[in-house]
C-alpha cells in the first residue's frame, strides 16, 4: 500500500513513507492505552496548559506547516496557513472551556428521586480512534483531538494515505507540548487494517470524517463491537437564493462557498437553487465570477483555485460533468480539462440538469456548481431536500417569514441565513440522513466521547 506525498500540482511523488508493521501498530495502541490511564488522572488545568503550548507550536510553525499542507493536497497557501491558525484557535477554545463544558450537573431537587444528592458527571472513555480525510489535513484532526484530549481521552489517528507528512507532524505535536507519551499516536496503515484497530478492546470509540462507503464500513465494525461512533460523511449542500436577497452579495458569497479548498469540502455550497424571478441575474453574475477565478500553482500568492488533491478525484469529477453534458445539461462556465501537468480542473457552472444526471444525487467534490431554477419557495425546498445528504444548507432572503420557513423545513444539520456554511468551534457540526450522525465541536462535540455517569446518593 502506498503512503506517499504526491504533489497534485505536478503529479510527481515527493516522498514515500513506510507503513507501520503490525508490531508497531500494537505498540502504538499500547502507548495510547497507557496514556489514557495517565490522562484521566490529570487536571483540566494541566491539560489546558499543554493544549495551549501545542497551539503555540502551531502558530510558531504555521509558515512551514502551511506549505507542507499545500504541497500534499493542493489548497492555496493562504488557505493552508489560515487552516493552521483556525486549528490553534480551536485548541485554545477547548483549553479555556473544557472544564465548564464537562462540569458536574446537579439535580435541583434530589429528594424527588429519594436522594440527598444526585448529579451527572462526564468521564473520559479512554482511547478514541479517528479516521480522517485529506481535505483539511490539520483542522479535521484538531477538531477531534483538542476536545478529546481535554476531556482526558487519548487519541489514535488513521489519516488519509496521501497526507502522510501531516500525519507524522500530528504524531509528535502533543508530546512536544507536554502531554504524556502516547497521548496522541498516528497509525500509518491502510484502510483495510482499520477494522482490526476498531476491534481492539483497548480502543473504546471511533470517529470518521470521509465518504459514505467508509462510514458504512466503520459503523458496521464498531456496531459489531458495541463501540460509540461519530460519522461526518458527504454533503450536497443547497444554497438557496430568493428575490429579496442582495443578488450581488449572494453571487460573490456563492463563489467563495463553492471554490474554497478548491471545491473539496463536504460543507461547500454545491447546488445553487435560485428563484425564477432572480435566476437570470444570479446565473450571469455567478458564472462571470467563477470564470474569472485565477487557477494555478497554489504556492503562488495570486492563486484562487489550485489542483484537485488526487488524480482519481479529478477523474470522478470529469465523469460527473460528462454525464450531465451527455444528458442535456448546459455548461455556463468551465467544463474543459486543461492541458499540462497536475490535476487541475476549472471552476465550472452547470445548468438545466436533467433528473437522471448523476450530479443531481451525487456529490461533486471539486469546483463544479449546479444551478437550479425554482418556481417558488415550495419548489426550492423540494429541490433542496431531494438528495440523500443532509449536512448543511444556506438560504438567502431578507424576508423574516421566508427565513423561518426554510429554517424549519430544510433537512440538514445546519442552516446559514444570508451567509455560507463555515465550521466554528463554538457551534455544533454534523449532519443527518446519509451525511452521518453525531456532532463535533462546541460542548456537545466534546461530550460525544465521554461517559455520562449518573450518581445517586442518600
Amino acid at each position: 500500500m502506498a503512503i506517499a506525498t504526491v504533489n497534485p500540482s505536478t503529479g510527481k511523488t515527493e516522498m514515500v513513507i513506510e507503513a507501520h508493521t503490525p508490531a508497531q501498530v500494537q505498540e502504538r495502541i499500547g502507548e495510547a492505552a497507557a496514556a489514557a490511564k495517565a490522562l484521566c488522572r490529570t487536571t483540566y488545568a494541566q491539560r489546558a496548559g499543554w493544549m495551549r503550548a501545542a497551539a503555540d507550536l502551531l502558530d510558531d510553525e504555521s509558515a512551514n506547516l502551511g506549505r507542507l499542507i499545500t504541497v500534499e493536497m493542493g489548497k492555496p497557501l493562504a488557505q493552508a496557513i489560515a487552516e493552521v491558525a483556525k486549528s490553534a484557535r480551536a485548541m485554545r477554545f477547548y483549553a479555556d472551556n473544557a472544564e465548564s463544558f464537562l462540569a458536574d450537573v446537579p439535580l435541583e431537587d434530589p429528594a424527588e428521586v429519594g436522594a440527598s444528592r444526585a448529579w451527572t458527571r462526564y468521564e473520559p472513555l479512554g482511547v478514541v480512534l479517528a479516521v480522517m480525510p485529506w481535505n483539511y489535513p490539520l483542522w479535521q484532526v484538531i477538531r477531534f483531538a483538542a476536545p478529546a484530549l481535554m476531556a482526558g481521552n487519548a487519541g489514535l489517528l488513521k489519516h488519509a494515505s496521501n497526507v502522510p507528512q501531516a500525519a507524522i507532524f500530528l504524531d509528535t505535536l502533543f508530546e512536544r507540548a507536554g502531554f504524556p507519551k502516547g497521548s496522541f499516536r498516528t497509525l500509518l496503515i491502510g484502510g483495510a487494517e482499520v477494522g482490526a484497530v476498531i476491534a481492539d478492546p483497548r480502543v473504546k470509540a471511533v470517529t470518521l470524517t470521509g465518504s459514505e462507503p467508509a462510514g458504512r464500513s466503520v459503523a458496521a465494525i464498531a456496531g459489531d463491537h458495541i463501540k460509540k461512533t461519530v460519522l461526518e460523511l458527504g454533503g450536497s449542500d443547497p444554497f438557496i437564493v430568493l428575490p429579496s436577497a442582495d443578488i450581488q452579495q449572494a453571487a460573490a458569497t456563492a463563489v467563495r462557498a463553492r471554490i474554497n479548498n478548491n471545491g473539496q469540502s463536504c460543507i461547500a455550497g454545491k447546488r445553487f437553487i435560485v428563484h425564477a424571478e432572480v435566476y437570470d441575474a444570479f446565473a450571469a453574475e455567478f458564472a462571470r465570477r467563477m470564470s474569472e477565478l485565477r487557477v494555478g500553482d497554489p504556492l503562488l500568492p495570486g492563486t484562487e483555485v489550485g489542483p484537485l488533491a488526487t488524480e482519481s478525484g479529478r477523474r470522478e469529477l470529469i465523469e460527473l460533468v460528462e454525464d450531465a453534458q451527455a444528458k442535456g445539461a448546459t455548461i455556463l462556465a468551465g467544463g474543459t480539462v486543461p492541458d499540462g501537468d497536475g490535476w487541475f480542473y476549472p471552476p465550472t457552472v452547470i445548468a438545466d440538469l436533467p433528473c437522471d444526471a448523476r450530479l443531481v444525487q451525487e456529490e461533486a467534490f471539486g469546483p463544479v456548481a449546479c444551478l437550479y431554477r425554482a418556481h417558488d419557495n415550495e419548489h426550492a425546498l423540494r429541490l433542496a431536500n431531494q438528495t440523500t445528504f443532509g449536512l448543511s444548507s444556506a438560504v438567502w432572503t431578507n424576508d423574516p417569514q421566508e427565513q423561518d420557513y426554510f429554517i424549519a423545513h430544510l433537512e440538514a444539520g445546519a442552516v446559514f441565513v444570508n451567509g455560507m456554511t463555515v465550521s466554528y468551534q463554538e457551534l455544533p457540526f454534523g449532519g443527518i440522513k446519509r451525511s452521518g450522525f453525531g456532532r463535533e465541536l462546541a460542548a456537545v462535540g466534546q461530550r460525544e466521547f465521554c461517559n455520562l455517569k449518573t450518581v445517586w446518593a442518600v
